[in-house]
């Protein structure tokens, strides 16, 4: 049904999606670059995981100020130009991490990282939603989200490349983020501007953010909560995955890529599925199925090689192969439930600050989020290393309370956009 969807759409729309997907895409895999070299950065600069890890946090209290800037430059000069500006200084700052002096100088890199990626997000889903029919729009939010963790894929495959079989070191995988500057090119020549941002521009008044908002500001409060929740329950899931199976299981780089692709081969799976789903089912009713069916899987995907003794296998293949069932399944239903937020945010947006709303609500969310590695570092330090238990308690949590506050929320499934095809 999703591809169907897709190949339904005009060249000229094809394009947009594409380009927006691979923003996204490669916005996660500079992201994610440092997830797995926490420890090596750690050990370069005489320090711990705990202290680099801050280094994801500055990146994600960052990316509301990008959101903010980017999005509102969105609203008034239009998607696609204010996109490939954003582009190219992310790309630029992840290279400059590769050269970083101390672990200060790459930390505050990584805050200004952090800004230029809170713009990608809002900018690309509102050029890419803006720009299809409505009846696509749940297919193509499940891929434009699944391009998170295909970057996150594509940030495991580097990092097996460049660390395993090329022997670079970290500072390798920071120059290899740079890549990224070359979408921009692809923006440049095949994609088109949104044209209800074209519409809007002839016909309305500039507001301000404060008169667009007007009446909008318990939108606002709510959506920035539900993506408090999002963020909790990725990130939860995510960031400190492989440093667990490092650490705790004591996994090699190659054993690490592969348990680390499967969970990124579920996440797209579950991103695609769910965001077709969700334009038959109702965004909040598949949002909310998918944080509940990621709580049984959670003895899986933490505690593989326990179910597998239980079990009664006891070679160690075993449990790898239960320990990548729990990887796969958990992000079928943790970036499932992801596959519905672009289309479900920009939808409840208003149209005269569509730029700037989703992405704002998005990255305060991940504002509130931001500790979450530390948070499950600093708890797994004071268990002896348990990040299974930490990992665990983590996620049920915030998989009831996100599937609650989806409940709470409103929908606009199939909301017109100004001069959108019917």
């Amino acid at each position: 049904m999703a591809f169907a969807t897709l190949r339904s759409l005009t060249s000229e729309q094809r394009h947009t999606v594409l380009a927006s997907f691979l923003g996204w895409t490669l916005d996660a895999f500079d992201f994610f670059l440092l997830v797995f070299v926490l420890d090596d950065v750690a050990r370069s600069f005489g320090s711990n995981v705990e202290a680099v890890s801050f280094g994801i946090l500055l990146t994600l209290a960052a990316r509301p100020l990008g959101a903010l800037l980017f999005g509102r430059l969105a609203d008034r000069f239009g998607r696609r130009p204010v996109l490939m500006v954003d582009v190219a200084l992310f790309s630029v700052l992840e290279f400059l991490c590769a050269f970083a002096p101390s672990l200060t100088v790459l930390l505050v890199l990584r805050f200004l990282f952090g800004i230029a990626m809170g713009g990608e997000w809002g900018i690309g889903a509102a050029l890419a939603m803006e720009s299809i029919p409505a009846k696509a729009r749940g297919a193509v939010s499940g891929l434009l989200q699944s391009g998170y963790p295909f970057g996150y894929f594509l940030g495991a495959l580097a990092y097996w490349v460049v660390t395993d079989v090329l022997g670079f070191g970290w500072r390798g995988m920071f120059v290899v983020g740079a890549l990224p500057a070359l979408l921009v090119l692809y923006l440049r020549m095949k994609v088109p501007e949104s044209p209800a941002w074209e519409a809007r521009a002839k016909t309305q008044r500039r507001q301000n953010v404060f008169d667009a908002m007007r009446g909008h500001w318990g939108l606002f409060v709510f959506m920035m909560l539900l993506m408090g929740a999002f963020n909790m329950f990725s990130h939860g899931s995510q960031d400190m995955y492989p440093t667990f199976l490092k650490q705790q299981l004591h996994l090699g780089a190659g054993a690490v890529t592969i348990l680390t692709m499967l969970l990124n081969a579920g996440a797209i799976v579950g991103g695609l599925s769910f965001g077709a789903w969700s334009e038959r089912i109702g965004r909040r009713r598949a949002i909310i199925i998918a944080a509940l069916l990621a709580i049984p899987v959670v003895p899986l995907w933490m505690f593989g090689g326990a179910v597998a003794a239980w079990l009664g296998w006891t070679a160690p293949i075993a449990s790898l192969v239960l320990l990548g069932a729990g990887a796969f399944l958990i992000q079928v239903m943790v970036q499932g439930a992801w596959g519905i937020v672009p289309t479900h945010l920009n939808e409840l947006a208003p149209g005269a600050v569509r730029g700037t709303l989703p992405g704002f609500a998005y990255q305060l969310g991940n504002l509130l989020a931001a500790a979450t590695a530390t948070a499950q570092a600093a708890l797994a330090a004071r268990l002896q290393g348990d990040y299974a238990a930490v990992m665990a308690v983590w996620l049920v949590a915030v998989a009831l309370l996100l599937a609650f506050l989806a409940w709470l929320g409103p929908e606009a499934r199939g909301q017109h956009f100004d001069a959108d095809q019917a």
